[in-house]
């Protein structure tokens, strides 16, 4: 079931970066359990309403529910945490500690524990405590003023670069790696995973080249911000659009090729001054042909291209149906596990949970006698979806 297979992790429920964190540790090959609100066993819905198997980011994994202010249901909480090789949490901070489930109680019950915790701003700080989004903070981060055309407002960049990028992605390796060193050192940590800090650290490339004076702190205006003539986005014929990324004079030299421009009196690929026209220049150029004639033009080479793609089209394009990009699971086509794993591969292990469907059978496999079980559920300590 993939190279995590034998990890056991606990994810209390949240949104957005934490069951994306999960999601990707159970694709590995991980079993993660997700502790959900017994309040809202029989009426969860996504936070559009939609239907929960449309909830893709909670796949993969069996979903108990607990109520939390139910002493008992903590204490079934924290027998799972017990046995858990890490556990996963995405409240404000101090939120876990008023549920009687802190570090400081988890810890010593389970040394080996990762206690892996996923806020926006981190656990101190003088906002710490205060509400925010992935629009928030890669703001506070230096990305999104950096993202945008020249002359234009930033733009967002869906909610990719913070809460799955700067948030689950780090909080992933994080936990990966605090259970390597638990296994060597027999001793577990905390894991303090702020959104703010991951998205700075996914600009590093970009804060290097700000140091030395080659980023400009104008939108637009950088090789791979769109402003390089040959990092941009072009509009075809039939108001599609292609992406070119030819960076290295070679990739650049097919460009020219390929569009008609060699052998003309150009200024120089790396002049900054002349982007500008040059950009003009290609748009007219990609504006005579459709996304298709480019694509049968330039797939095949090197000039680093590729056809923009909407969602829908991505499940059909050859190479994707090739390499089985995506999958269909419970009649939902998906992107596959990612990355690939030669020795161990990996699968997704489930359909998305409803809330507290599989409360009895995780307390079985997890070592609670049915007489207990059966109480629980008497005390509303937890539920199950019937």
């Amino acid at each position: 079931m993939g190279p995590l297979e034998g990890i056991r992790i606990v994810e209390l429920a949240g949104i957005g970066p934490g069951p994306f964190c999960a999601m990707l540790l159970a694709d590995m090959g991980a079993e993660v359990i997700r502790v959900d609100r017994a309040a809202i066993v029989g009426r969860d819905v996504g936070r559009e309403g939609e239907d929960p198997r449309f909830s893709l980011l909670l796949r993969g994994r069996r979903n108990i529910a607990v109520d939390l202010k139910n002493r008992d249901g903590v204490d079934a909480v924290l027998r799972l945490i017990d046995r858990a090789d890490a556990l996963i949490e995405g409240f404000r901070p101090g939120v876990m500690e008023r549920l009687g489930l802190g570090p400081e109680v988890c810890l010593p019950r389970n040394a080996r524990l990762v206690y892996g915790r996923m806020t926006g701003w981190g656990q101190d700080g003088p906002i710490a405590h205060t509400a925010g989004h992935d629009i928030n903070y890669i703001s506070l981060a230096g990305v999104l003023h950096s993202i945008g055309e020249a002359g234009g407002p930033p733009s967002i960049p869906l909610n990719l670069v913070g809460d799955f990028g700067g948030g689950a992605l780090y909080l992933a390796m994080g936990v990966l790696a605090a259970i390597i060193s638990a296994r060597s050192t027999g001793k577990g940590q905390v894991i303090d995973c702020s959104m703010v800090e991951g998205s700075a650290s996914l600009m590093m490339m970009m804060y290097g080249a700000l140091a030395s004076g080659a980023w400009t702190e104008q939108r637009g205006h950088n090789r791979t911000d769109g402003g390089a003539h040959y990092y941009h986005v072009y509009e075809t014929k039939d108001g599609e659009y292609v992406s070119v990324g030819s960076i290295e004079p070679q990739f650049y030299a097919l460009l020219l090729t390929h569009t008609g421009l060699e052998g003309e009196d150009l200024p120089p690929q790396t002049d900054r001054t002349h982007w500008p026209e040059m950009q003009q220049r290609l748009a007219r150029i990609f504006k005579t042909k459709t996304r298709a004639e480019w694509t049968a033009i330039m797939e095949q080479t090197d000039i680093c291209f590729a056809p923009v793609l909407r969602m829908s089209e991505a499940f059909s394009h050859p190479h994707n149906v090739h390499r089985q990009s995506f999958v269909e699971v419970a009649g939902i086509p998906q992107p596959a596990p990612a990355p690939r794993f030669a020795g161990t591969p990996t699968q997704v292990q489930l359909p998305p949970a409803r809330s507290g469907e599989h409360t009895r059978e995780i307390l079985r496999d997890w070592g609670f006698p049915a007489d207990e079980i059966a109480a629980l559920h008497r005390s509303g300590a937890v539920a199950s979806a019937e």
